[in-house]
């Protein structure tokens, strides 16, 4: 979301007569503060009951898909700033013009690549480019349709790679998402590279220990460690969506 106040996107967005929302599927305080805190340049909504994104998929602009784990209180995460009373809908990204003409639109389809829908967006640049061509386009035109290939910010992770870094995040007790509840310097990139040193210094351990301690005594420390967070690790693949290519919004 920086990135539309950081490319002066949001500021030509405004400049053309327009507006542009974060919503969210947090409720108006959270989203209040994450505007204030991250100073995304944006106006964020929270729509924690989805009915915006609802009317969106009524009037046939876009339709999102949504994780429902939340409403269930067996299955909410333990973190108490977490508040999705009816599942959180996966990202998109949807430009209208005054008449209700859709003149761009993606929308996120969650799977193991992209961590469950948690990573990889088009970028700010790739969105107005989109939406330049289209208001060119003669009164009347067509919506615009899905976009199948934008250019995206971030590159696909590989699933185990990202289950390394919660774990870290962690220090290996049990995974730790990597929120963006961070205080003055504790910002998201900063836990990311701590994350990946201490992967390094564990694999390291693991192989100091093999070096120089008893096979049984190291093996029998692997199995208990992977007993303990083997519970953190099945939590993660069943939350985290991986939706199928031709699998459509509920």
């Amino acid at each position: 979301m920086r990135g539309y106040a950081k490319n002066g996107v949001a500021q030509a967005i405004r400049e053309a007569g327009g507006e542009i929302y974060a919503i969210t599927s947090e409720p108006q305080t959270l989203a209040r503060n994450a505007q204030e805190d991250w100073e995304t340049g944006l106006v964020h909504i929270g729509d924690p009951h989805h009915e915006i994104s609802a009317a969106c998929a009524e009037r046939g602009w876009l339709s999102l898909f949504v994780n429902e784990f939340g409403h269930r209180e067996a299955e909410r995460p333990t973190s108490d700033w977490v508040a999705h009373p009816k599942g959180y809908f996966q990202p998109g990204v949807l430009v209208l013009d005054p008449t209700g003409r859709v003149l761009y639109r993606w929308r996120s389809r969650p799977t193991r690549k992209n961590v469950g829908g948690a990573i990889s967006r088009p970028t700010a640049g790739h969105v107005w480019s989109r939406v330049q061509v289209a208001r060119l386009e003669p009164s009347g035109a067509p919506d615009a349709p899905p976009d199948q290939n934008p250019e995206m910010d971030t590159p696909a992770v590989p699933f185990p790679l990202f289950i390394l870094l919660v774990l870290a995040n962690g220090w290996f007790l049990g995974p730790v998402f990597f929120d963006q509840r961070a205080g003055e310097g504790d910002t998201v990139l900063r836990r990311q590279r701590n994350a990946f040193i201490r992967i390094g210094l564990f694999a390291a351990a693991w192989i100091a220990a093999g070096a120089f301690l008893p096979g049984w005594l190291v093996g029998t420390a692997f199995v208990a460690w992977v007993a303990k967070v083997a519970p953190g690790v099945r939590m993660i693949y069943e939350r985290f969506q991986n939706v199928g290519a031709t699998e459509e919004p509920v």
